[in-house]
């Protein structure tokens, strides 16, 4: 069988396109144990993708992104006489392309929550199937927090020995669900003082607008700004595993989340991990074991929204819903006040389920791991 991987290709740090490129390695290395032949390219339309969609003539393209892609991952396949199998990630809303993306024989999602959420939308997801995304060991792995170069990168973001650091990471951390953890903090440092915050984000104008807001509720707040660092810019994914290190607590009690791979990710560096009880970190932290998921405190739900030619639609205009649709999340600030807390005071409690999650990720997740069910769905799945 010959596979094209549609994805951001050549890699880039980014989700997407590590997800893509994963599974791209996967298939290459198990091509035999698997009788598959690979491709990668890019989704774009370009020369490479032509060729790579014409010369090797691929049975199957597995395309990721998200619904507003199927024109790049769906229909361009299609047009070529190739199966189409999107591996779809979050969205808002599933605005077009109901009846294509509901004929479609076999469909990736990165959740259950993914798959309820075109569901939710009108689309049939009668063959839709969570795929959850991989990590590879060479790049993300536990590292020991005292050996020399964690030790000097905690002391270059300027956290002590006696402090525990609590990291937030994301194109923006915003939507990882910063401000919250902002408000769980200012709680928090009425009892317990040794903490520093480290949020991260790309550095992109899109993460620079959100982090305004941070900045006006760090002063809301009253909070210590020497106890907050921010980071930006695009870092290595393997530089990942350095700075997953130098943390004590992962935290992203994420607005809106179809999978979160660097919160899978946390787990894999034996890090315990604070999210929320919705979306894809109820498919990959166990509650109480490798972490805690806070309940929701609030939802934002709109009665309307802009949908747009780029959409695939004729022009721009303002679809009403027959019912609210829940478009983000607000974790309990109670809850991570709780959870934070527990895991800043009790080491041995930090430990163990640092050490949980090590176990629960370590191969559930791995890349080959991911690869073989890919392969397996497949074949039960497209006769």
């Amino acid at each position: 069988m010959k596979i094209a991987v549609l994805h951001a290709y050549p890699p880039e740090p980014d989700g997407l396109s590590i997800q893509g490129n994963l599974l791209y390695h996967g298939l290459r290395e198990l091509g035999a144990e698997l009788d598959v032949e690979v491709m990668p390219s890019h989704y774009h339309p370009s020369f490479e993708k032509q060729w790579v969609l014409e010369a090797f003539a691929p049975d199957i393209a597995i395309g990721i992104g998200s619904w507003s892609y199927a024109p790049n991952i769906v229909f361009s396949p299609q047009r070529k006489g190739i199966l189409p199998i999107p591996w779809f990630v979050a969205n808002g809303w599933v605005a077009n392309y109901h009846k294509e993306l509901s004929e479609l024989p076999l469909v990736f999602t990165t959740s259950e929550w993914v798959k309820d959420t075109f569901k939710r939308d009108g689309v049939d997801v009668t063959n839709y199937h969570t795929l959850k995304i991989g990590y590879h060991p060479d790049e993300i792995h536990p590292i020991d927090q005292q050996s020399p170069e964690i030790q000097k990168l905690r002391a270059m973001l300027g956290v002590h020995p006696h402090e525990k650091m609590i990291l937030t990471a994301g194109g923006d951390v915003t939507s990882k669900g910063a401000q919250e953890m902002l408000r769980a903090l200012a709680e928090i440092d009425k009892e317990f003082k040794d903490w520093k915050y480290v949020m991260k984000d790309s550095g992109s104008e899109c993460a620079g607008e959100h982090n305004e807001h941070e900045e006006r509720l760090i002063d809301e707040l009253n909070l210590d700004r020497g106890k907050i660092i921010r980071l930006q810019g695009m870092y290595s994914h393997g530089f990942m595993s350095q700075l997953l290190a130098a943390c004590d607590i992962y935290a992203a009690p994420s607005r809106l989340e179809g999978f979160g791979m660097i919160q899978m990710e946390a787990e894999v560096c034996g890090k315990p991990v604070i999210s929320i009880n919705v979306g894809g970190p109820v498919d990959t932290i166990v509650h109480g074991q490798t972490g805690f998921l806070a309940e929701v405190g609030e939802t934002v739900e709109l009665k309307e929204e802009w949908a747009y030619d780029h959409m695939g639609f004729d022009a721009d205009h303002k679809i009403v819903f027959d019912k609210p649709k829940v478009f983000a999340y607000r974790a309990s600030i109670s809850d991570l006040v709780n959870y934070t807390g527990q895991l800043l005071t009790d080491d041995n409690l930090r430990l163990e389920m640092g050490r949980n999650a090590r176990e629960h990720t370590k191969d559930k997740y791995h890349y080959h791991a991911v690869t073989r069910e890919c392969m397996k769905l497949i074949r039960q799945h497209i006769h």
